[in-house]
């Protein structure tokens, strides 16, 4: 019994960590040209509400083609791929920078979700 409550508390833990973890790499890696503020900046869109939201769909940003043209939605695994290599995501984006480590993008996948928490849900009346 005790260990399932030790395994239940870490695991809880560890979710939270992961995004603490994002924040971080995010104002270290991303917040130069990202706000999370709702406000677009000249150069990048805000980020906040980013995880399932259309893709190149911040109201009011300028997009690249390559973007506009790709469809879909924001989710981890688009989320993921952009991060990895923005320009073979979508050919002709303006975002130069790569996160290359899968953890480092992991947490910071985690942490833009967690910008999302205003939103509603999609299955809720």
């Amino acid at each position: 019994m005790r260990l399932v409550l030790a395994a239940a508390l870490t695991l809880a833990t560890a979710l939270p960590a992961a995004a603490a973890d994002g924040q971080a790499l995010f104002n270290a890696r991303c917040k130069r040209c990202h706000t999370i503020t709702g406000a677009n900046t000249p150069g990048a869109p805000s980020l906040k509400g980013v995880a399932g939201r259309k893709i190149a769909g911040a109201p009011g940003f300028a997009y690249s083609a390559g973007l506009k043209g790709k469809g879909g939605t924001w989710t981890d695994a688009s989320l993921d791929a952009y991060l990895a290599n923005p320009s073979e995501f979508a050919a002709g984006t303006r975002m130069f920078a790569r996160v290359a480590q899968p953890a480092a993008r992991a947490a910071i996948i985690d942490y833009l979700k967690t910008l999302n928490q205003e939103r509603p849900c999609a299955a809720c009346p």
